[in-house]
């Protein structure tokens, strides 16, 4: 009898992507970050209500927080349970990791954000990026690079028939 494969799943891992984010910030290097839900989170995580275009996150006392993700609480809520949809989310990383991320935003002018939010697993996660925020005319530089990468697709593919 042969095994059938554990890790075939229906659909994607995504829950939001914050596309935003590579066009603001020069994106350097990427954590992975668990998150501290109530249940309530969860349940409206899974029916596809969360958003994190404007978030970021936020350092202090040595602790890691998402703020400005919005997760939209299901209208079968229970009654005695306060949703908060914009509250801040704590981030859970490793002593070491935050120490660093704590580093090169105070001293080397780093901001952190958030990039992806996916499961893994049974877990949610957070894809938190260090990024330098770019200037107008490097948006402009990007802009007119990816249409130019655009044309020369097209010169191409009519060049071939």
């Amino acid at each position: 009898m042969a095994k059938k494969n554990s890790k075939s799943k229906s659909g994607s891992n995504t829950i939001a992507l914050n596309k935003k984010a590579r066009h603001e910030f020069h994106l350097e290097s990427k954590v992975e970050a668990g998150l501290e839900l109530q249940g309530w989170e969860v349940k409206s995580i899974r029916a596809g209500k969360a958003n994190i275009t404007d978030s970021y996150v936020f350092l202090k006392n040595g602790e890691a927080f998402l703020l400005a993700a919005t997760i939209i609480p299901l209208d079968k809520a229970s009654t005695h349970v306060v949703c908060e949809p914009m509250r801040a989310r704590r981030l859970l990383l490793k002593r070491k990791e935050l120490e660093t991320l704590i580093g090169k935003v105070e001293r080397q002018g780093y901001a952190l954000v958030a990039t992806a939010m996916y499961w893994k697993q049974n877990w949610v996660k957070l894809e938190v990026a260090l990024g330098k925020g770019k200037k107008d005319h490097d948006k402009r530089a990007d802009i007119k690079d990816r249409e130019w990468q655009v044309q020369k697709e097209r010169t191409m593919k009519h060049k071939v028939r």
